[in-house]
């Protein structure tokens, strides 16, 4: 009984005249190359990797940037205890009225907005900091200074002992986050398309 409450709360996948999650993803590379990590969603084994380290039972907020076609969103919602909240921030609007239809937990928050305002979206939903942010966005391709604004208001918003779990296809996005984070980890999962570097930066 709670496996399929928990299947009609999360999403509404099949809904006449949805498009599928494969034609979502690949719509928004096309619309939005320098904004959308990688032309097709990330793998299975990347997805249990990045989110590994994640200690659920003390996370009330997790924020995700770029959630794209919700490929974490789902799995995060799984793991998460009934009082947490995700907040899923997005500058694609077609990415966040996608998200609104398909899921439909009430833990679950979808944000048309830029990841540099993660602080003043963290507030209006009224927490003081973050647990936990995961980010797929492509670093190295965004506009000038918004990498690095978004990687220091990052590391202000998350909560001491937090982290910022980070998926990427370049190692150039350690650049961003270094001058933020003393302490990061490094993994990487050949079993993606491409495979991907996975940094976790803590705030110690």
């Amino acid at each position: 009984m709670a496996s399929s409450t928990n299947a009609i709360r999360r999403s509404r996948r099949n809904a006449a005249g949805v498009p599928s999650p494969w034609q979502m993803f690949f719509s928004g590379f096309l619309k939005h190359p320098v904004m959308v990590g990688s032309i097709i969603p990330s793998s299975d084994r990347l997805i249990a990797k990045m989110l590994g380290p994640v200690d659920w039972a003390n996370t009330k907020l997790f924020v995700e940037y770029g959630p794209g076609v919700g490929t974490f969103c789902r799995p995060i919602l799984e793991k998460m205890a009934p009082d947490a909240m995700l907040i899923a921030i997005d500058t694609n609007p077609d990415f966040i009225r996608y998200l609104d239809h398909t899921i439909t937990d009430p833990r679950f928050v979808a944000v048309h907005g830029s990841a540099a305002d993660v602080e003043r979206i963290v507030a209006e939903h009224g927490h003081e900091a973050a647990d936990y942010v995961l980010s797929g966005l492509p670093f190295s391709t965004l506009p000038d200074g918004v990498g690095p604004q978004i990687a220091a208001a990052t590391q202000r918003v998350l909560r001491t002992g937090g982290a910022f779990l980070v998926y990427q296809f370049s190692p150039k996005v350690r650049d961003f986050i270094a001058p933020h984070f003393e302490r990061i980890d490094h993994d990487m999962e050949w079993w993606n398309v491409p495979p991907a570097q996975l940094y976790w930066g803590w705030k110690d």
